[in-house]
């Protein structure tokens, strides 16, 4: 079936065109009919800018125990222990796959070449200079684009997923495509959007990581966990009017040094390990020692302990974007402050990536697979999307029964929406600062109460405009064709909003509900762990509990 060039019957759709979502569609048996649904186009995701590398305890010296090990130690307790053993011993088989395929990691002789990461016991990262992700990328891209039974779908936005109301089965959803809404069938939906960094005014995520697979499962009734914990990254450049761009963990493994505006070692007055304690810890000795300083922004990462030779062969795309922004890593020192970076919560999901809805799916940083628990051992995320995007191999659907053909509504709101977007825009605009300030690396009961407060006014204002209305509540029977060539712009503004909004809103309430500091967590107000709260947070509808962990 097609509607204006628009296929709408598929046998499986995947939301997201990162690693996860690429590696899903390659692993998926190939006489299924898929849909890649990307709201931008190819390799614009955070995994394109993921720079460190992927880890797989691979080598003679290592052993998936020690990599199993490591991750728990990070996860302060609440990894899911099953998936973790499920994750690193699979790891081999994940980084042979990306070999097969061409991803071109560096290697020392014929050997694949392997660096130390903070909270890593052992050299098990696999790196492409210092743009791995971009490589994994580009060689799923070629592969996704070679397939006859894959079809990419770009600029499109999903809306509303389709629950069948009877039987809970999710069966497609609904999609923003050239300036019009129509239903896609699907017998299963793979969410793979990545995280929500954008919810934070610092961030290292690109812009397209609004948090839609987490927002489109909760309002769809899926269960939702662990959603407090948001790692922020220690080192992002800090530089006027420049990106917050991350400068990889590998920097620190490789042995440059943090300092103050003093040149001081000031890490170690925080924990023993210095720069390479977990990024949780580096994070918040920086946060705090910034706070001590009073007018200081930033502190500093000193490249020069490393031989030049080396940070010109490990760190090009660093010392070129560096270059870019006024700073030569050879001479000085780089200017850095931590930045929201990665979800360790999402789409609570089993080893076979099952949400609780029928028919659901969720993959990578969209999911909570507890492989991270409250604080993402580095370089485990591209090994999360690979080992667990895998399993979709077993995936067994059968095709959809074809839909009704929907009666095409024809909108013109012209007026009314040029009225109501100045405050969509004002409050997307808004919102991050209120969560850098409210649930960023330090927070306390007042403070997010207040943020809560204001989170459901804005909710109930951007919901109450027109422009929500074909997002949230179109019927099934239904597709829109909208008169106003600005329809695509101001209807992407307005979900991407209502999606910020709402995981706002759930990091905020997952948040006050966790009286505890753990992890990628820290109460000022509850500084200490509890044995009480070794545990999930999980999230239905809007009733939070806790559940046991795995």
């Amino acid at each position: 079936m097609e509607t204006k060039g628009l296929t709408t019957q598929f046998d499986i759709i995947v939301v997201g065109s990162g690693a996860a979502g690429l590696y899903a569609a390659l692993c998926l048996p190939n006489h299924y009919r898929v849909a890649i649904i990307t709201k931008d186009t190819l390799k614009t995701g955070a995994s394109d800018w993921a720079q460190g590398g992927i880890a797989a305890a691979i080598s003679p010296e290592d052993s998936p125990k020690f990599h199993q090990e490591d991750t728990l130690k990070a996860g302060a307790g609440l990894c899911d222990e099953s998936a973790v053993q499920f994750l690193v011993n699979h790891a081999d088989t994940a980084i042979k796959s990306l070999v097969d395929m061409g991803v071109a990691f560096d290697r020392k002789g014929t050997q694949l070449a392997m660096t130390l990461e903070a909270a890593h016991s052992h050299p098990r990262v696999l790196h492409a200079a210092d743009t791995t992700g971009r490589a994994i990328v580009t060689t799923l891209t070629e592969k996704v684009i070679e397939r006859p039974n894959i079809e990419i779908i770009a600029q499109a936005i999903a809306l509303q997923l389709w629950i069948e109301p009877n039987k809970k089965r999710c069966q497609g959803l609904s999609v923003l495509y050239q300036g019009q809404i129509h239903w896609i069938q699907a017998s299963a939906v793979i969410l793979a959007t990545g995280g929500g960094g954008q919810v934070y005014a610092q961030t290292t995520n690109p812009t397209v990581s609004t948090g839609d697979g987490v927002a489109l499962a909760w309002r769809a009734g899926a269960i939702i966990r662990d959603l407090e914990f948001f790692q922020f990254h220690p080192t992002a450049l800090t530089k006027p009017k420049a990106p917050h761009f991350l400068i990889s963990e590998a920097v620190r493994g490789e042995g440059a040094y943090l300092v103050d505006a003093q040149g001081k070692r000031f890490t170690f007055d925080y924990h023993p390990a210095g720069e390479l304690a977990p990024r949780d810890v580096v994070s918040r000795a920086i946060f705090n020692h910034l706070q001590s300083q009073n007018a200081q922004s930033n502190v500093y990462l000193d490249l020069r302990p490393i031989q030049p030779e080396q940070i010109r062969y490990r760190f090009p795309n660093i010392i070129r974007v560096c270059q870019k922004w006024g700073v030569n890593v050879f001479k000085e020192p780089i200017p850095v402050a931590p930045a929201a970076h990665y979800w360790m919560g999402g789409v609570k999901v089993d080893i076979n990536n099952t949400t609780s809805i029928e028919g659901l799916y969720a993959i990578g940083e969209t999911a909570s697979t507890g492989v991270h628990g409250a604080n993402r051992l580095a370089s485990n995320s591209l090994l999360e999307c690979l080992v667990f995007a895998a399993q979709l191999s077993k995936l067994n659907v059968t095709s959809p029964v074809p839909m009704k053909k929907t009666a095409e509504l024809v909108m013109n709101n012209q007026q009314q929406w040029e009225q109501e977007i100045p405050k969509i825009r004002e409050i997307r605009q808004a919102l991050p600062q209120l969560m850098w300030q409210s649930a960023g690396i330090s927070r306390s009961q007042t403070v997010l109460e207040a943020a809560i407060a204001q989170v459901r006014l804005w909710q109930q204002q951007v919901k109450s405009f027109s422009m929500s209305e074909p997002i949230l509540n179109l019927s099934p029977n239904q597709s829109i064709k909208f008169e106003e060539t600005t329809a695509q712009s101001y209807l992407r503004t307005c979900v991407e909003t209502l999606n910020l909004l709402d995981i706002a809103y759930l990091i905020l309430k997952s948040a006050l509900f966790r009286t505890e500091s753990r992890g990628g967590h820290y109460r000022q107000d509850y500084p200490q762990s509890s044995d009480q709260w070794e545990k999930h947070t999980l999230v239905y509808n809007h009733h939070w509990s806790k559940g046991e962990i795995d």
